[in-house]
């Protein structure tokens, strides 16, 4: 005997003016009775800060309050039987209604601190002599249509320099002394449906590069009182160059989005969701062999970087 639910689109991506469709799939190898079928759908920001958060002190470590954003439950069949071998029910939702007065639909994020999630649940009650029948579903929301920007984002690109003297920590003596200069420009804005794109060029360099990588951060923080509790976490690495690269070569920089992990820049009164894209070179030393597993976040001799505030947008 299980149950199982099967959604009507495979991604599973509904839009809040939309409805969420589907069947509840019930096997059964003799005829069962039951009290009624029951679907819940729930919808909730969970914040939660955890030790080591920036400006927060220890006190305020833990879970915080989720904000609800959907919960409604209906019925889909009343008490009565299932018959044996494969039983099919149908189901259609509306997700946003308008006598609800709960908070806007954010879309769907699931990060460090900050998780917004959407669950459909399906309940069998049996009484208390039969163990009931459930399964969970999450499903993944985006932006209704109509909230979405009319046209395609324009590239905006922002320029870039990296050399010695950009950098607020100490590098290898050779660099210091020897200089190095990249250039380039990458996307400012990006659309969650396309790609961060740019060029760089390695000018010069004094010590021979081992790698060049774009990183993509999360910067997520959530209101406690008086004070604002801010993580900065990696969210992707994708290396450009892979080795010593030829001088005043054009190198472009590609990089998809991973889709549960990022979503639209958001600005809510207890939380925010931000975005930032680090441009990192890596240069060949012996020191870097033998500190292999040290955050990227932490200044090195062998790296130097460039932090840029990166607005993520849905668009049509």
């Amino acid at each position: 005997m299980s149950i199982d639910l099967k959604l009507s689109r495979f991604n599973r991506i509904y839009r809040p003016s939309e409805a969420l469709e589907g069947k509840i799939i019930i096997k059964t190898h003799s005829s069962i009775s039951h009290y009624g079928i029951r679907l819940a759908l729930k919808g909730s920001v969970n914040l939660q800060v955890r030790g080591g958060s920036a400006g927060v002190v220890e006190s305020f470590y833990g879970v915080i309050k989720p904000i609800p954003i959907l919960n409604r439950t209906i019925e889909v069949k009343p008490s009565g039987k299932i018959a044996s071998g494969i039983t099919e029910i149908p189901f259609s939702v509306t997700l946003r209604q308008r006598e609800e007065n709960l908070e806007k639909f954010y879309e769907t994020f699931h990060g460090a601190n900050i998780s917004i999630q959407y669950l459909v649940t399906v309940d069998v009650t049996r009484g208390y002599l039969h163990k009931s029948l459930s399964t969970t579903m999450e499903f993944i929301i985006e932006s209704d249509k109509d909230d979405l920007l009319q046209r395609p984002i324009p590239p905006e690109m922002v320029i870039f320099y990296i050399t010695q003297d950009t950098q607020r920590h100490p590098l290898l003596p050779e660099l210091k002394s020897g200089g190095f200069r990249v250039m380039g420009k990458i996307s400012s804005q990006c659309s969650l449906s396309g790609h961060i794109s740019g060029e760089l060029t390695v000018e010069t360099s004094a010590v021979p590069i081992h790698s060049i990588d774009i990183q993509l951060f999360r910067v997520e923080s959530i209101l406690l009182g008086e004070k604002i509790a801010t993580e900065t976490s990696l969210i992707q690495t994708t290396q450009i160059a892979d080795g010593d690269v030829c001088r005043n070569l054009t190198i472009p920089i590609y990089v998809i989005l991973p889709r549960l992990l990022t979503c639209p820049t958001t600005f809510a009164g207890p939380f925010s969701i931000e975005f930032k894209v680090a441009i990192v070179i890596s240069f060949q030393s012996e020191l870097s062999k033998l500190h292999k597993k040290t955050d990227s976040r932490t200044p090195k001799l062998w790296l130097a970087m460039e932090t840029l505030p990166l607005e993520l947008v849905r668009t049509k």
